[in-house]
C-alpha cells in the first residue's frame, strides 16, 4: 500500500492509496487523456507514457524514451484518414472542456490553475 499527502479543500490529508479514487485507464485512453498528455507534454520532449494491453487489461507500462531523436515523437496527424483526425479533433476537444471548466473553479478557489513553484 502506497501513502501519500495531498492537499485537499486545503486540508494536507494523509491518503492509504487505495482509498483514492482512480480513472481506469481504458477511460483515460478513450476520453482523451493519454492523446493529450501526450501531444502537450511528453512527445515535444522526445517521451510518450504508453498503455499496454493483455488479455483485454490495459495498464500503464512505462515511458518511451526519444530524447536524442531531434524531431521527438509526434501523431502525424496531417497524414491520417478522417476518421483518425475527427478521433483526435473529438478528443482535444473534451480535454479543451475539461481544462477550461477545471481552470476556472481552481482560480476562483485557489488563485491560479497550474500550481506556481514559487510564489
Amino acid at each position: 500500500m502506497v501513502i501519500g499527502y495531498i492537499h485537499i479543500q486545503k486540508k494536507l490529508l494523509k491518503m492509504d492509496s487505495d482509498k483514492i479514487k482512480r480513472i481506469g485507464i481504458k477511460e483515460f485512453r478513450e476520453k482523451g487523456y493519454l492523446q493529450e498528455v501526450n501531444r502537450r507534454f511528453f512527445h515535444p520532449l522526445g517521451l510518450a507514457l504508453e498503455i499496454v494491453s493483455e488479455h483485454g487489461y490495459e495498464k500503464l507500462g512505462g515511458i518511451w524514451d526519444f530524447r536524442n531523436d531531434e524531431e521527438g515523437i509526434y501523431y502525424d496527424i496531417k497524414n491520417s484518414d478522417s476518421e483518425r483526425i475527427d478521433r483526435f479533433n473529438k478528443n482535444k476537444d473534451f480535454i479543451d472542456s475539461e481544462i477550461t471548466k477545471n481552470f476556472k473553479i481552481r482560480e476562483e478557489k485557489l488563485g491560479f490553475n497550474i500550481e506556481p513553484i514559487r510564489g
